[in-house]
């Protein structure tokens, strides 16, 4: 098992073969990043047919700027930023443009104005076990609709892809700061609309007039 491990092709060992004109080593970096590449354009644009509009322009932009990559991050970071590109250009199509870069409207980016929560209670189960359920994974995904794409995205490559934040900073090219504040609102706004779902509204601290 660990000779298997050891002799499996490292991302970066697979590009590098590709840069010098060795298909069969990018078909294999294909094979191996495409899954994370499709799931971060689904979760982007929440439509099948546009995620793999999506991931099949990330390949083909991989194979015209191959030689480009300068190995200052991961082959994965670079090759989900270029992902990132093409799903936000079909965002910026399907709203007519109207959509802003992620690095505009940067004047909420601080800890300053944090909203606080407008419902705080304890949940009726444990996390782990609300988080393992089909009915909360439906409502996260409802709810990741329901944020703001600059927050959205900064949440799923951060929390769901599982960049680091200087990763995600590096792909969305944002500052790691700004990275930090916008994951904290994504992570603040999620929660308390599970709360709201899963909490017990009987102990709740602030109640919501909903539940009244």
């Amino acid at each position: 098992m660990e000779s298997q491990l050891l002799d499996e092709p490292t991302d970066i060992g697979l590009l590098q073969r590709a840069k010098v004109g060795d298909f069969v080593a990018f078909q294999q970096l294909v094979a191996k990043l495409q899954p994370r590449v499709y799931g971060l354009t689904y979760r982007i644009l929440q439509q099948t047919q546009d995620a793999e509009d999506a991931t099949q322009q990330t390949f083909l932009a991989l194979i015209e700027h191959i030689a480009d990559f300068r190995e200052e991050s991961s082959v994965a970071t670079w090759v989900l930023k270029i992902a990132t590109n093409h799903a936000l250009k079909i965002l910026r199509k399907k709203r007519g443009g109207k959509m802003v870069s992620m690095a505009d409207m940067a004047s909420d980016d601080n800890y300053n104005d944090i909203p606080h929560p407008e419902f705080i209670a304890p949940w009726s189960q444990t996390a782990d076990e609300i988080v393992q359920q089909a009915e909360v994974q439906e409502e996260l995904e409802k709810a990741l609709l329901e944020l703001d794409d600059k927050y959205r995205l900064v949440f799923v490559l951060r929390d769901v892809e599982g960049l680091s934040v200087k990763e995600t900073a590096q792909a969305l090219d944002l500052t790691e700061s700004t990275v930090k504040v916008r994951l904290l609102r994504a992570r603040l706004a999620l929660r308390e609309r599970l709360t709201k779902k899963f909490g017990d509204a009987m102990q709740a601290m602030i109640p919501d007039h909903k539940h009244s």
